[in-house]
């Protein structure tokens, strides 16, 4: 039974596939199937990029909800294609042909799919399971003697907190504002998110929202006290509703190290062998390590294997690493008893050598590590004396290692090596499903994350919004804070962008980074580890702090603030810092670096994904600087056929407005010139060259220089237009028509003014009279560009006091709406509402009037100069 349906309809662009992914994304997290989101996303996205892309239709997309799976359904309307015959037998095509491969992923990654054909297009589904969650189950713990009962404090102190449906605090008991340093009404109204620190690795594990939502859950998270710090408590969450029906969430928490008071089952001090003995044929020595039910997700098996472990020999601690893909490595997922923070995805060499775990193919005893100093760096500070060591193993592959440590030595011997062996090998393979499970779902996140950050990136070509978008893509997806490097000519890296998940830590980063030498740019591949942030971080903290003692300075005075934003900084870059270099075009532009706060590290996968992301961000950042150098290239050469400022010419206002069509343009098929040519002679120009773009900007640029020239040498009007047109036909197959109204302009001394013009082919001009009329100032004569032999004539008028001469490109006049035009008519019913006002009033009202007349925006260049005579002041 459908319990809930969504739909959309996307246009047919490219733009459209990224959409539905979002929109797909923000369906299923509504409901709260996280679980399956990124399959989704990924199979929703070729989906849809076939109907929009590859079909060129719109796509109706549909997600329906039902109560053990989600079905999503992606039409297109392509009427002619044609239905596929598939014989008996017959295979998809190959994998890398790019017809079909939607098809592939759903037969890949859906529970169920199909694929129904109508006369109006064709319609596509996929189908997830959603996976089963099993709730809380009773159990109850063997008896203990009091040595064996888990470590307490005098008083345990259970913080009783209940949320609402959003996620908002409605009870904060007396327990909870102790453990917290919170007051119930600091915080009842707040969301409980505001107060969590929450694990942030993609495609693993669930979020907060998440469990909130499940009606039972038990785990462990941060829990920021008042004074800022994160405190690592254990949860146990239940769904209820009240009387009406609302569902709320009560959440008991305690400090982490008494998980024992709400962890189901309890944990006991069993021996193994004393357990496996009691059992009867029917039990699974898995679950009687473990604990019945068995955590569903990898890091809570990890948890409690070294917990049953460690109890199991009566250690101090326990720790568990599992091997990267290419067992070379061996990385820390698990520990108890040890600081678990910094040491979480640690890695170590697996083969022999000084601090490589030379023993993990093999069960190990070393019963004084002070003797053996680094032979398990992991232990190296902590206080622990013996240790035994025990290796997973699926198939004879090594898959992991497990080891229990005690503060004292000789504790161990080759009995407690073989018990901790056969409890390993009945968990390995377990271990080894959970981890390649979190894996798969960690590369789907990844190439989900991947898809829309290459998205996002193709999206701009603007060079600061292209590394905004890659420090935004990175924190906190996949660090804790980010800072990009450029590099330009060869010149030393520059700190171009930085962002923190705290927005206050940003200008402390910024300022520390600013005195750190940058990273050097090498350009071998991978990720490599930087320590100067830290230790920069670390010192001016340490600085800090004896200046706030007055141990700093000679004078022994107190710095005006305290060392807070020194030591906020250290603990925000304290962790481990990696940077990657960006190269594009075999040529090193700039730097990626990440780093984790204090006492964490990157994963091995964030890693590769990271490499993933700079390789992408590396070209996008490129093609941003290509992209600039030539706008700016472009834009320089257009200004230099622009004209400089316009002169004054004593005793007439002159005003232009031009814009040219086309993103980027400066200059296009429309241009205008005013230039002095002798004492008491100025000429103008307007001309449109047909078309528009560079090209016509080059005819422009001809055009404007020989009119200087010519007029300058003595050339009357017709002269000047008759050898420009040689020129013109001289460009040959690049020559352009022209059309082009030049004249001269002769101020008089009553205050008048003549001009002797020339319009070859060009818009007429207007003459705006002071009572309102308006008229043609020059008869139309052949445009340049045609003929050979021209015979132009030059026309004169006299402007008097208070008349405007209004000269256009046809940029104006064919301006259009549909099927209509404004047209001349058009121009002179505007201009004849411009009377009484100065030269740029009028330009202006005409912009207006041509920007008014249709709503979309104009596609041709426009010119509009706008001469007028002042009227003579009153005596």
């Amino acid at each position: 039974m459908i319990t809930a349906r969504a739909a959309a309809t996307f246009e047919p662009v490219g733009r459209s596939v990224a959409v539905a992914r979002a929109f797909v994304r923000d369906t299923l997290q509504g409901w709260g199937f996280a679980d399956v989101v990124d399959d989704a996303v990924v199979l929703t996205s070729e989906l849809v990029t076939n109907a929009v892309v590859h079909a060129g239709t719109a796509a109706d997309v549909q997600c329906l909800r039902y109560e053990t799976a989600v079905r999503v359904e992606v039409a297109d309307h392509y009427p002619e294609r044609e239905i596929p015959l598939q014989s008996r037998g017959r295979q998809f095509r190959e994998g890398d042909h790019e017809g079909g491969r939607g098809l592939l992923l759903c037969a890949a990654l859906a529970s169920r799919w199909g694929v129904e054909y109508t006369s109006s297009g064709k319609h596509v589904w996929f189908q997830l399971d959603l996976p089963e969650r099993p709730a809380g189950t009773r159990s109850a713990g063997p008896l203990l003697p009091p040595s064996a009962l888990p470590v307490a404090d005098e008083r345990v102190r259970v913080a009783v907190v209940q949320v609402d449906r959003e996620g908002g605090i409605t009870r904060w008991n007396d327990d909870a504002a102790d453990l917290f340093g919170h007051a119930a009404a600091d915080v009842v109204g707040k969301s409980l998110a505001d107060l969590t620190a929450w694990p942030q690795t993609p495609g693993t594990g669930i979020g907060l929202a998440e469990a909130l939502q499940l009606s039972r859950w038990e785990g462990t998270y941060g829990l920021r006290d008042g004074s800022g710090r994160v405190l690592p408590v254990y949860g146990s969450h239940l769904r209820v509703r009240d009387t009406s029906g609302e569902p709320s969430t009560v959440c008991l928490l305690v400090r982490a190290e008494e998980r024992a008071v709400l962890q189901t089952p309890t944990r006991g001090a069993v021996p193994l062998d004393s357990a496996l003995s009691q059992r009867d044929k029917s039990s699974d020595a898995f679950e009687v390590f473990i604990g019945s039910p068995a955590p569903d997700d990898l890091d809570g098996l990890l948890q409690r294997t070294v917990e049953r472990a460690r109890d199991m020999l009566d250690g101090d601690a326990a720790y568990l690493l599992l091997a990267t893909d290419d067992e070379t490595e061996l990385e820390v997922r698990a520990s108890t008893g040890l600081p678990s923070a910094r040491q979480r995805f640690a890695r170590v060499p697996v083969e022999a050598g000084t601090g490589r775990y030379g023993s993990a193919r093999m069960p190990a005893v070393h019963e004084d590590l002070t003797a053996v100093p680094g032979a398990v760096p992991l232990l190296s500070g902590t206080g622990m004396r013996s240790v035994v060591t025990v290796p997973l193993k699926v198939e004879g592959r090594l898959t992991g290692s497990i080891g229990v440590a005690a503060e004292a030595p000789g504790r161990y011997s080759n009995q407690e090596a073989l018990r901790l062996q056969f409890a390993a090998d009945r968990i390995a393979l377990a271990v080894e499903s959970a981890r390649l499970t979190e894996l798969e779902r960690l590369r789907r996140g990844s190439l989900s994350f991947l898809v829309e950050a290459s998205d996002l990136l193709a999206g701009t070509l603007e060079r600061d919004q292209t590394l905004a978008l890659m420090a935004q893509m990175t924190v906190p997806t996949l660090a804790s804070w980010c800072a990009v490097y450029t590099i330009a000519d060869q010149a030393e890296p520059e700190l171009a962008f930085v962002l923190h998940e705290d927005e206050d830590r940003i200008d402390g980063i910024k300022a520390l980074l600013s005195q750190v030498r940058p990273p050097e740019p090498d350009p071998t591949p991978g990720a490599r580890f930087w320590t100067a942030p830290s230790d920069a971080a670390h010192s001016s903290a340490l600085r800090a702090s004896l200046r706030s003692l007055g141990l700093g300075s000679a004078s022994g005075a107190r710095p005006a603030s305290g060392p807070g934003i020194a030591l906020a900084t250290a603990a925000a870059v304290g962790g481990e810092t990696v940077v990657l270099p960006l190269v594009a075009r075999n040529r090193v532009i700039g730097m990626l670096t990440l780093g984790k706060p204090t006492d964490e590290r990157f994963r091995q996968e964030i890693l590769e994904l990271a490499e993933d992301l700079s390789r992408r961000a590396a070209l996008a950042l490129d093609n941003a600087r290509l992209y600039s150098e030539r706008t700016a290239i472009s834009q320089a050469l257009q200004r230099s056929l622009l004209p400089p400022e316009l002169p004054r010419v004593p005793g007439v206002e002159v005003e232009v407005v031009y814009r040219a069509a086309g993103e980027g343009n400066e200059v296009g098929g429309d241009f205008y010139d005013l230039f002095p040519i002798r004492d008491g002679c100025w000429g103008f120009a307007i001309g449109d060259v047909c078309g528009t773009g560079p090209e016509a900007a080059a005819v422009t640029g001809l055009a404007r220089h020989a009119l200087r020239l010519l007029a300058r040498e003595g050339f009357g009007g017709p002269a000047v237009l008759e050898r420009l047109n040689a020129a013109i036909l001289d460009e040959g197959a690049r020559s352009r028509f022209l059309t082009l109204l030049y004249g001269e302009l002769w101020p008089q001394h009553d205050g008048s003014a003549v001009l002797r013009m020339v319009c070859a082919g060009h818009p007429l001009p207007l003459r705006l009279r002071p009572d309102g009329s308006v008229e043609p100032a020059a008869d139309p004569q052949p445009l340049l560009g045609v003929m050979e032999d021209l015979e132009l004539v030059e026309q004169s008028v006299t402007l008097d006091p208070g008349d405007v001469l209004l000269c256009v490109t046809d940029g104006v006049t064919e301006r259009r709406e549909g099927t209509r035009m404004l047209g001349d008519d058009g121009l002179a019913d505007v201009l004849a509402t411009c009377t009484g006002l100065t030269a740029g009033a009028v330009a202006a009202r005409i912009q207006r009037a041509v920007e008014r007349f249709a709503s979309d925006a104009p596609s041709d260049d426009m010119a509009i100069l706008a001469m007028r005579v002042p009227t003579l002041p009153t005596p």
